[in-house]
């Protein structure tokens, strides 16, 4: 008998070496398109070595068969076990045995109280995506530095349904989105106790393997109205006491429009009497407002389609205007009759997903992730608005994370790293701690990671080093939903799981 021929198979595993290096060492802009570019890379291998050992490699037949036919059995038995649950913020897949089912049960609502409640605001509300100025920032509380002799505290945790959405949060009122079943539902729990108090369905759902299930935006609550916004275009205004439908509209089909391929995500925006969306609309129905009492359509400006980010209250150069990061760009609207002030082109291909910041001088930061990076833009204006990059960088590409701003530097999780840019030019002062694809809250001096693996870090946010401070495991799986922080309340959740945390506080 002849002995095995190897040469063939080294000759494959050189060539497949050669390939992972020059997919991790040269290709691509981002660490996304390398992880996808590795897939055919081991799948090709995988499959010319087989091919190598049945017909080229002289092995004895007993051998080739049985390792064919394990290899056979053993992709049978991963298919007929498990099944992708999405993807991580890197692209990589999720999997789950195919038996299991969603965690979130059937609502089970509260007695209903014998009169209407009183929904008693307080200055540590968080009424909205990202917080009371929608820019990720709040004012207090202080936060304790050390955790270590008074940690945080679980104060309940439930199943929830699937969603990408975070909690709205005025008073003892806790409003967020989710999908259960074929319903996607607005459902208000009560910040105390956990327990859902009302909740408002709509028989539509949104669900890709890639993208997840359920709705993606994070409601909005204003003079005791919630307005929400579902990932299939239905855009709800309900009571807050009861979740009783004050009016609702569709905005895909009101702005011939259509769903973007992950979902309608932009946040609803209320200024002065108007609800203001990202529709994507053709034909001046890019960006629209509602009258916020009637539903009555006020306005429409633009051509772009939907991007990923929730439109945003600016002033600049003296003049309140909306910014939305759209498909193809940045645009700036009036807000008396939604025309476009300025636009800015962005490379697409990609989703746009954080929301622009707004530095002092009339300064616009725009950032986006595979590999792409950020602008600091100079707006001009005048006769004629006109945005003027200030500097470039690839040092912050912000794919899921919102950015923040403190002191003249600029912080954010660049490709799932936190780092920190000098926002005068952009120069890196320090990348460091892999937090994944989640979110940030600054905190007066302090700063909370929500990280992708569900942990709670603190961050002091200083330009000289990565000072991390401290952190706890919140959630216990994939984590994208924004985190909420009403006083010294932090409010997580995630596709699975919802929580309730006290912060320790400072005395």
């Amino acid at each position: 008998m002849k002995s095995i021929r190897w040469w063939p198979a080294i000759l494959i595993s050189i060539a497949a070496a050669g390939g992972l290096i020059w997919v991790w060492g040269w290709y691509g802009a981002s660490r996304q398109d390398r992880i996808v570019a590795t897939a055919p890379v081991l799948f090709g291998t995988i499959v010319l070595l087989l091919f190598w050992l049945v017909l080229f490699s002289r092995a004895h037949s007993k051998i080739r068969w049985t390792v064919l036919g394990g290899v056979a059995g053993a992709l049978a038995i991963a298919v007929g076990l498990f099944r992708i649950r999405g993807v991580t913020g890197d692209l990589l897949p999720i999997l789950e045995f195919r038996w299991k089912r969603s965690v979130a049960q059937p609502i089970e609502l509260s007695p209903a109280p014998a009169a209407k409640p009183e929904i008693k605001s307080t200055p540590f509300d968080y009424p909205q995506f990202l917080g009371p100025n929608r820019n990720a920032t709040v004012a207090g509380p202080k936060l304790r530095r050390d955790w270590a002799a008074n940690p945080p505290s679980l104060l309940w945790r439930q199943p929830i349904g699937a969603a990408w959405s975070g909690f709205a949060v005025v008073g003892d009122r806790a409003v967020t989105q989710e999908q259960r079943g074929e319903d996607e539902m607005v459902v208000c729990y009560d910040l105390n106790s956990g327990r859902v108090l009302w909740s408002h369905a709509d028989r539509t759902r949104y669900f890709t393997t890639i993208a997840g299930e359920g709705p993606r935006a994070t409601p909005t609550i204003v003079s005791n109205r919630i307005y929400a916004l579902g990932a299939t275009g239905r855009l709800n205004c309900l009571d807050l006491a009861s979740g009783k439908p004050i009016w609702s509209k569709d905005i895909v089909e009101d702005n011939r429009s259509h769903v973007p391929e992950w979902g309608l995500s932009g946040s609803p925006l209320v200024v002065d009497d108007l609800v203001i969306v990202s529709a994507g609309g053709r034909d001046g129905r890019s960006l629209v407002a509602y009258e916020r009492e009637t539903g009555q359509f006020k306005w429409g400006g633009g051509t772009d389609g939907a991007g990923y980010s929730s439109p945003y209250l600016a002033t600049l150069g003296g003049a309140r205007q909306i910014l939305i990061f759209n498909a193809h760009g940045i645009a700036a609207h009036t807000l008396g009759s939604g025309n476009v002030l300025w636009e800015y082109p962005w490379p697409g291909g990609h989703p746009h997903v954080a929301l622009p910041v707004i530095l002092p001088g009339d300064q616009v930061l725009v950032s986006s992730g595979y590999g792409t990076g950020s602008e600091l833009l100079k707006i001009q204006s005048g006769t004629n608005w006109i945005p003027r990059r200030v500097w470039k960088s690839t040092r912050l590409k912000a794919k899921f994370t919102n950015v923040v701003y403190r002191d003249g530097f600029i912080y954010g999780l660049d490709d799932g790293i936190l780092v920190c840019l000098d926002a005068s030019d952009g120069a890196l002062k320090w990348k460091e701690g892999r937090y994944g694809h989640g979110q940030v809250i600054l905190v007066d001096d302090l700063m909370l990671v929500m990280a992708e693996s569900g942990e709670v870090v603190l961050i002091e946010p200083v330009p000289e080093e990565h000072r991390k401070l401290a952190g706890f495991r919140a959630l216990h799986s994939k984590t994208w939903n924004p985190p909420s922080l009403a006083g010294e309340f932090l409010l997580v959740r995630n596709d699975k799981e919802a929580a309730r945390y006290r912060m320790p506080v400072a005395e």
